[in-house]
């Protein structure tokens, strides 16, 4: 599955061609990167009869508590940020969590360098990222900087741009897909919808192979089915401390004999990573305030 348009489902068959789909209720929440069957019905109508087993899928907190899809069968993400907006760093580790948590690969991208006085101050912006292991690549799709090796990260994988609303995700998107315009009113145009209006995530195939997710900007994206325990896994560099705690609940913020925060109170860990830890925590809902 391709993208959602509307109330269907733009659905690429194995020949490549484009097939506007629905779905028979007990079929469950399709979400882009989702293998499906189908079946032909009205004319070039298409119907998904089952979604395939997934290797992974990204969630986020929906409406009283669901749990809304995000994306399925994805290798990787890419968290894009830019000198503006200012980047929402809380924002950024949430996604983070989210993909250790769903076991997924995440790096990110600091966009729109060319607007920076010096690259000294993306990489100081970056320094805490790249000292716990996340890939960092500094880019400029108005100079094309960086391009060319994140073309190479990008093959052979499914990956999906995320971030805030105006980090530059769509000029980015369009530098990697040179035919993007075309392949967007080729699909409006077998799918009969006249505009194309996605309104969550498009796939779209790269040129040197592997898959591209361009998702919306979001102000928050939220952790869905994460309990305190996972959010504190999803923290990669809280994992060598978490053992030394002097209690197997220790929920690392105000716990007697706290490994996690010694730790970030002596400059072991990032001290800014957890604080923003401890924010993420009081945004969790109750319900999933448990150890």
């Amino acid at each position: 599955m391709i993208a959602h348009l509307g109330q269907g489902l733009a659905v690429e068959d194995t020949s490549g061609e484009t097939i506007l789909c629905q779905t028979k209720r007990r079929v469950g929440l399709v979400t882009v990167g989702d293998r499906v069957l189908w079946e032909r019905c009205d004319g070039n109508m298409g119907r998904v009869v089952e979604i395939l087993p997934r290797r992974s899928v990204l969630t986020r907190p929906g409406h009283n508590e669901a749990v809304r899809l995000v994306a399925a069968n994805l290798d990787r993400v890419f968290v894009v940020v830019a000198p503006e907006p200012e980047p929402d760093w809380l924002l950024v580790d949430q996604y983070l969590a989210a993909c250790e948590h769903r076991q997924l690969g995440a790096d990110i991208i600091f966009n729109k360098v060319d607007l920076l006085a010096s690259r000294d101050i993306a990489e100081h912006l970056l320094a805490d990222y790249r000292r716990i292991g996340y890939a960092c690549f500094l880019i400029s799709v108005r100079t094309g900087e960086g391009l060319s090796a994140l073309r190479k990260e990008l093959i052979g994988q499914c990956s999906m741009l995320a971030g805030q609303s105006g980090v530059g995700k769509s000029s980015l998107t369009n530098a990697l897909l040179p035919d993007k315009q075309l392949l967007t009113q080729t699909l409006s145009e077998k799918t009969g919808l006249g505009r194309h209006t996605t309104t969550t995530a498009t796939l779209y195939h790269l040129p040197d192979g592997g898959d591209l997710i361009d998702s919306p900007g979001v102000s928050i994206f939220g952790l869905a089915e994460m309990s305190t325990r996972d959010l504190a896994a999803g923290f990669r560099e809280f994992q060598p401390w978490i053992p030394r705690c002097r209690f197997g609940d220790c929920k690392h913020i105000n716990d007697k004999g706290c490994a996690v925060r010694e730790a970030a109170e002596t400059g072991a860990l990032p001290y800014a990573r957890y604080q923003r830890y401890l924010k993420l925590i009081e945004k969790l809902p109750p319900s999933q305030r448990t150890y």
